[in-house]
């Protein structure tokens, strides 16, 4: 039997991220993960997502290439070398975080663990049939996809699937959902040469968004050639051969893949752990409840990420579940527990992007948002074609919005859609959260000639 200082239960980002910074601490750590390092993120999101989306925005951009000169451009897919070539890089980056661990001094069990005792400190842990003794325990087990009790619902794929399984390029795609994931890969299969019907329940995708971000978002989409089918009710789906019927309260639709899109955050992965039997509060999904500073309401034991409900923060939780922002949770954990530093997250100015084409990307709260907060506030945007997409004369477009305090010039919040939105608002994230003012991006010299500087040039408010 061990005695570590932390026990670390799942070795997704928010969990190593604690776990290495408790251990600079000085801290006696152990982590245990039964699947593979990285968590949803490195292994079957983020990491491989980006990677099919780089190569869809490839196949999405070849019509530009004749407009500046380019000839004779080979422009063939190799589909079965680009899952070869992303699985391989995932690989690496599993061994990565492997040899980050070690090099921390962590001790990693590659086993489920289990809480045991009665849930007083010092807490017991069984992993791999041995029993060992922390002080604090730290869950960070992420969550996985839900998918509806449909008739049918076994003939369907999640994102898993699509960003860690191994398939032929379907023909023809409908995608069940149209949060940022189902519309990243609608994206994904449209670029890659797919034909893709994303079908959702509302009027607009992207709920939850800024309002006129989803309008331009499917705008763009349908420009790309993705074809939407907005609300719309799925009632089963069958099987006919190699084909999915999708049973729509509109009609049928036929496809080679279904992909239900309808989110992770429901289905944590929670249980077997032993936290109701030493009573931790859940709620009946899984998710803990924890307060403002991660703990739950047993003594010892924390929780971040994905598997955590962040009612405490005063926030809403379903909006922040990002890889960025559980290793910011685990980090601010770890520095408290053992570090002796008391800092906050601070989840106004969170970033979040829609990897798809084009992107989109938002921080800081909407014009409803800042509205509903008591906010009277002033609203800049523009809409302007690129660049790129002159000489080809394409008609496409990038929008963006910024919401600002009337009474103090504060940003409230920065919303685009267009190429490298992600990168664009990142640094826009930092100067909010710095606190900056309109006059301070009025005082600002643009860099020209970018897409970006059209932020620091809005001069009058929109009628």
């Amino acid at each position: 039997m061990a005695h570590f200082d932390l026990f670390v239960i799942g070795g997704g980002s928010g969990g190593i991220a604690c776990a290495r910074r408790a251990a600079s601490h000085g801290a006696r750590v152990a982590l245990a993960e039964a699947g593979r390092l990285g968590g949803t993120c490195v292994i079957r999101g983020c990491v491989p997502k980006k990677l099919m989306h780089y190569a869809a925005r490839f196949g999405a951009q070849r019509g530009l290439l004749a407009a500046y000169g380019w000839r004779g451009v080979p422009a063939e897919l190799d589909f079965a070398a680009l899952l070869e070539n992303r699985d391989r890089e995932v690989a690496r980056l599993e061994g990565v975080y492997e040899n980050m661990l070690a090099s921390a001094g962590v001790r990693l069990f590659r086993a489920r663990a289990r809480i045991g005792g009665d849930g007083t400190p010092p807490h017991e842990v069984i992993v791999g049939g041995e029993s060992h003794r922390a002080d604090q325990l730290l869950i960070a087990v992420g969550g996985r996809p839900s998918r509806p009790q449909l008739a049918g619902i076994e003939h369907t794929v999640t994102s898993d699937f699509v960003l860690e399984g191994r398939y032929p390029l379907p023909r023809e795609v409908v995608i069940v959902g149209a949060g940022y994931i189902g519309v990243e890969l609608a994206s994904i299969f449209n670029g890659l040469g797919s034909r893709v019907r994303l079908l959702y329940r509302r009027e607009l995708p992207l709920r939850g968004f800024e309002e006129e971000l989803r309008l331009e978002m499917a705008e763009a989409l349908a420009r790309s050639g993705i074809d939407l089918v907005p609300e719309t009710h799925v009632r089963a789906i069958r099987e006919e051969g190699a084909r999915r019927l999708v049973d729509t309260d509109r009609g049928t639709l036929a496809a080679d893949l279904v992909v239900y899109a309808t989110g992770r955050h429901p289905i944590p992965n929670t249980r077997g752990l032993g936290l109701e039997e030493i009573g931790v509060r859940m709620k009946q999904d899984g998710t803990i409840y924890v307060n403002a500073g991660y703990g739950t309401n047993v003594p010892g034991i924390h929780a971040v990420g994905d598997c955590a409900d962040h009612a405490g923060h005063g926030m809403d939780a379903s909006q922040h579940d990002l890889t960025p922002v559980a290793i910011a949770e685990g980090r601010a954990l770890a520095d408290r527990l053992f570090g002796g530093i008391t800092r906050h997250v601070n989840y106004e100015t969170i970033p979040t992007a829609i990897f798809s084409i084009p992107q989109a990307a938002s921080a800081g709260y909407t014009e409803e948002g800042a509205r509903s907060l008591g906010f009277e506030v002033e609203v800049y945007k523009t809409r302007f074609r690129p660049m790129l997409y002159t000489l080809p004369e394409v008609a496409e477009r990038s929008f963006m919005k910024m919401i600002v305090d009337r009474a103090d010039g504060r940003v409230l919040g920065v919303h685009m859609v267009g190429d490298d939105a992600a990168e664009i608002l990142q640094g826009f994230a930092v100067a909010m959260t710095a606190g900056a003012r309109k006059e301070d991006l009025d005082a600002t010299v643009g860099l020209h000639p970018t897409a970006a500087e059209e932020l620091v040039t809005m001069y009058q408010p929109a009628a």
